[in-house]
């Protein structure tokens, strides 16, 4: 951020991380499978659809 501050989330209501982030990466195991804005992930079908329960 401006302040130069990163947090490290890990949160299982991945809805509540995404709305909360500026950034947000989807793990796979153990490998970033998909990257964006919490706004953009949130948003993404695929991510929606595997993750998010629809």
């Amino acid at each position: 951020n401006d302040d130069g501050v990163s947090v490290l989330l890990v949160e299982q209501n991945a809805t509540q991380a995404l709305r909360t982030a500026h950034r947000a990466y989807v793990l796979e195991t153990g490998y970033s499978v998909k990257s964006g804005t919490g706004a953009e992930l949130l948003h993404d079908p695929a991510v929606r659809a595997a993750y998010l329960g629809g």
